[in-house]
């Protein structure tokens, strides 16, 4: 089962990545991000893809370039998050074969990112808009783009955020934190898996 939930593990050191990362797909969560902020991006996404390729969904954050772009796909890389809306990000992305994951607030930024050929929009920052603002968005985006709530987002608001018509979340500190261990890593996905599987039973 593919959750629409993103692991956002901002700070990850590469020798973490295959502990972290087997925790998070054991316990149900098969999107990966490590944003390029983090120390040694592209050798985590490396040993995540070598170790797990096939049992999850690896990309990278925080792109902000075209020239990183071509990075991540060669290292195995699927998607491209960034936290901002840059038609040659998106353009890179898609000329690449990954799938493109911009951040958007405003109706203008949205648009602009499908025009330029977004697969879903990361409404970013989520906790200063709201469910009411994911609400109004959803109102005249078309209904088959996925929206990722991304900040403020939690195991107790799935069902709000939901209800207003995001299709998933990106889960950063609530789910790791740089140097936590691999098992609390694990423990904190499974109650996030749980609330948001019991979003989608409502």
């Amino acid at each position: 089962m593919s959750r629409a939930l993103i692991a956002i593990l901002r700070g990850i050191r590469p020798e973490e990545a295959e502990p972290v990362a087997g925790a998070l797909l054991s316990a149900g969560i098969s999107r990966i991000e490590v944003p390029l902020n983090s120390p040694d991006p592209f050798l985590s996404l490396e040993r995540m893809v070598r170790a797990f390729g096939a049992a999850g969904s690896f990309g990278s954050g925080t792109v902000l370039a075209p020239a990183d772009v071509s990075r991540v796909a060669a290292a195995g890389g699927t998607f491209v998050v960034s936290p901002n809306c840059d038609p040659s990000v998106i353009a890179a992305t898609k000329a690449a074969g990954l799938g493109s994951y911009p951040g958007v607030f405003t109706a203008t930024e949205c648009f602009s990112a499908l025009g330029a050929g977004a697969d879903a929009l990361k409404i970013f920052p989520a906790d200063l808009m709201g469910p009411p603002g994911i609400k109004a968005l959803r109102a005249v985006l078309p209904p088959e783009v996925p929206i990722y709530a991304v900040g403020g987002a939690s195991a107790g608001t799935f069902g709000a955020w939901r209800a207003a018509g995001a299709s998933g979340f990106g889960i950063g500190s609530a789910l790791y934190k740089p140097g936590m261990a691999a098992e609390a890593v694990g423990r904190n996905a499974a109650a996030l898996v749980a609330a948001f599987d019991e979003s989608s039973d409502r």
